[in-house]
């Protein structure tokens, strides 16, 4: 059969993408795209021999253009181009449209300019024994990290595996883990990715990788390099290694996927894949024809077309079949849950789509519960089997250890402690009203967007000088203290009351009801000096720096400890705590030890409160007191009448144990015991736990 020969046998228009005709052998391949503006479609491809070759996909089905094509193979680059439509050069050096479900994209420099091909991979992959962990939701600890910057310093990572999905998997990294107490680690994205324009001239490129090209291909630059030498299928296999080592150790793989928007940036910008396929299916438009962006990126991708859904769909099941993945966090989420007149709805069909699906419903599903456009923040609203970044407890934990010091500092009011409480609860009224728990709040103080938990504690104010954009950049919103002096100082005492906000908020986040979430370097001080949006910059800034000094080993001994002390208190909790009512209890005292009143919650001069939480089958209770003032307070501990006030049966007082306490003063104490209804000493600006 010639190459250059139309093929006419019968091809089938899904599944959509290229896959090899039956038989491992075959050198017959099914070709399907999705592109009903275009009235005809070739695939260009190069041969085993190096030569290019184009073949009219003959067959139409429902906007797809479909046909057999023989000759392709293993790494073939292959795109699409209309066929009445002339090349912008020769073949091989012309960007074409790429295949939207393309397994691998492959770059070539023409004249310093990247033209970008998509590759057919082959997918056998060898798990072994390998299974998915299945983690609790409310067991579950996340770890946000970006694959190059969490080992490109570490010194304990071979240099050829630094900054690599090898590098991610290696022993050192997964004892950091495992010694720290994370469940999960949720990576940056690892989907093939490209440079906005603009940062090409400034010499910097887009680190963090929200600029996706291709939702099946994995990045090839975090693979080592003999990986990338040895082509697509060795970059996949080092990522398939890695999340078999990851799992083999217990630890679950997340991935943030950013099908909001796509690389192509605003309209009337290069057609790279979807503008070319299907400009007006795959983007949304105003009634005049323009872009409508709710992202921010220039395009948002038009979840009301069901072929869209479906490209998201397959995208999704693809990495869960195929690399294992364990879930995935939803950049921008609320820009896929708007309907035709561009409102945001529970019950939007692609969130239906996804739990009806088999694959999908059993994964973690993460929702940035929100985007730029009108109405765009919808924090609690997202359906059940979903869990929400939660800002409002980011907002507060910063509020109260943060903006209420700097104000109390100065001799102002703080706020009250009532916020601050509804967040260890788990934050009930937000996530309540979708008929969901404690365990759909994905607590976190920090991210990658935004300053680490140090720098919240050493800048009031954002220095991005560095992004080329005159400071302009990334929020200014960021409820930060300084504590006195901007940036780095020697000051001793403003050194120590920076470490002890970090405890506090660290032990907030760790502590509290739901599921907390650690930023990459946050269990040990890493600082960007002041860069909250350093998605730029990928150099020494923004990688996590290993080389700890005291304050850090001694903030990465806090965090340890209170991982330790939530995996203890869990594991003696019913199997349904705290989802269930009947199976917890969040009891509130003052610090006279009785419960707290009302008037207490509003009190802005009342910032003391301890929360007696377990459950009434519990084996294991943990008193934790919060002292939000700048002077050390008198606290009594709960006495059995108090309990029996609340309704629990007469008995003799509890006795507590001193288990953990943010405060340096009080650490030499640990392992104390008190029996309730004694005074004890609550640290100014301290968290303390007691066991019970």
């Amino acid at each position: 059969m010639s190459l250059t020969t139309e093929i006419t046998q019968r091809s089938q228009a899904f599944p959509l993408g290229v896959r090899r005709c039956a038989g491992n052998q075959s050198n017959l391949f099914d070709v399907a795209v999705y592109a009903p503006d275009l009235d005809t479609v070739a695939v260009h491809y190069q041969d085993s021999q190096g030569s290019w070759n184009a073949v009219v996909l003959p067959e139409l089905t429902d906007g797809v253009h479909h046909g057999l094509v023989e000759g392709m193979g293993e790494s073939s680059r292959y795109a699409f181009w209309p066929d009445d439509a002339p090349l912008q050069g020769e073949p091989g050096t012309s960007q074409l449209l790429l295949d939207p479900y393309g397994r691998a994209i492959d770059t070539v420099r023409v004249d310093e300019n990247p033209v970008y091909f998509s590759v057919v991979v082959d997918q056998a992959f060898n798990w072994g024994s390998s299974r998915r962990p299945g983690t609790r939701w409310r067991d579950s600890v996340i770890y946000e990290a970006h694959v190059k910057g969490l080992t490109q310093l570490h010194p304990d990572v071979p240099e050829e595996l630094r900054g690599t999905y090898a590098g991610l998997a290696h022993p050192a990294m997964i004892r950091h883990l495992l010694e720290l107490g994370v469940t999960a680690v949720e990576l940056l994205p690892i989907h093939f990715h490209i440079d906005e324009p603009h940062l090409e001239p400034l010499g910097l490129s887009n680190y963090w990788g929200y600029n996706t090209l291709g939702f099946f291909a994995p990045h090839p630059e975090y693979a080592t390099e003999a990986a990338r030498e040895a082509g697509p299928k060795a970059v996949q296999d080092e990522l398939k290694g890695m999340v078999r080592l990851l799992h083999e150790a217990g630890i679950e793989v997340i991935l943030d996927v950013v099908y909001n928007h796509t690389a192509e940036g605003p309209q009337g910008g290069p057609a790279l894949c979807w503008r070319g396929l299907s400009e007006m299916k795959y983007y949304r438009h105003h009634d005049d024809g323009r872009y409508l962006d709710t992202t921010g990126c220039g395009n948002t991708v038009n979840f009301t077309e069901p072929r869209v859904i479906q490209f998201a769909l397959d995208s999704l099941r693809y990495w869960v079949d195929e690399f294992g993945i364990d879930g995935f966090r939803f950049d921008l989420a609320v820009a896929l849950c708007r309907d035709e007149s561009h409102q945001f709805t529970p019950r939007h069909p692609l969130l239906i789509a996804i739990a009806a699906d088999t694959v999908l419903s059993g994964v973690k599903l993460i929702a940035e519960p929100w985007d730029v456009g009108y109405n765009g923040w919808q924090t609690g609203n997202f359906p059940q089997g979903w869990a929400d970044w939660n800002d409002r407890f980011r907002d507060t934990a910063r509020d109260f250890w943060l903006s209420d010091q700097a104000a109390l500092a100065e001799g102002r009011r703080g706020g009250t402690v009532a916020r601050l409480a509804s967040c260890l609860a788990g934050s009930a009224e937000v996530f309540g009203r979708s008929g969901r728990t404690a365990v759909s709040s994905i607590n976190f103080v920090t991210a990658h967007d935004g300053f680490t938990l140090a720098d919240l504690t050493a800048y009031n104010r954002k220095h991005n000088e560095a992004n080329g954009e005159a400071n302009r950049d990334g929020h200014n919103d960021n409820r930060s203290y300084n504590h006195g002096v901007e940036g780095p100082t020697e000051q001793e005492a403003i050194l120590a009351a920076r470490s002890l906000t970090a405890r506090n908020l660290m032990a907030t986040q760790l502590l509290a009801l739901g599921v907390p979430m650690i930023t990459a370097g946050d269990e040990f001080g890493r600082t960007q000096h002041g860069n909250n949006n350093a998605y730029c910059q990928d150099n020494e800034l923004a990688w996590v720096h290993w080389n700890h000094n005291e304050d850090a080993r001694g903030m990465l001994t806090a965090t340890r400890e209170l991982l330790r002390i939530r995996r203890e208190f869990l594991t003696e909790q019913p199997a349904g705590y705290p989802a269930r009512e009947d199976t917890s209890y969040l009891l509130w005292f003052n610090a006279d030890g009785e419960p707290m009143r009302q008037e207490q919650w509003s009190d802005p001069e009342c910032r003391t409160v301890q929360l007696l939480l377990g459950s009434p089958g519990g084996d294991l209770d943990g008193l934790i007191v919060v002292n939000g003032h700048l002077e050390d307070r008198s606290l009594v501990l709960p006495t059995a009448a108090a309990l029996h006030g609340l309704g629990f049966p007469e008995s003799q007082n509890q006795m507590f144990e001193l288990r953990f306490t943010t405060a340096d003063a009080n650490a030499k104490r640990r392992g104390a015991r008190l029996c309730g209804g004694e005074t004890d000493t609550a640290a100014a600006n301290s968290v303390t736990v007691y066991r019970v």
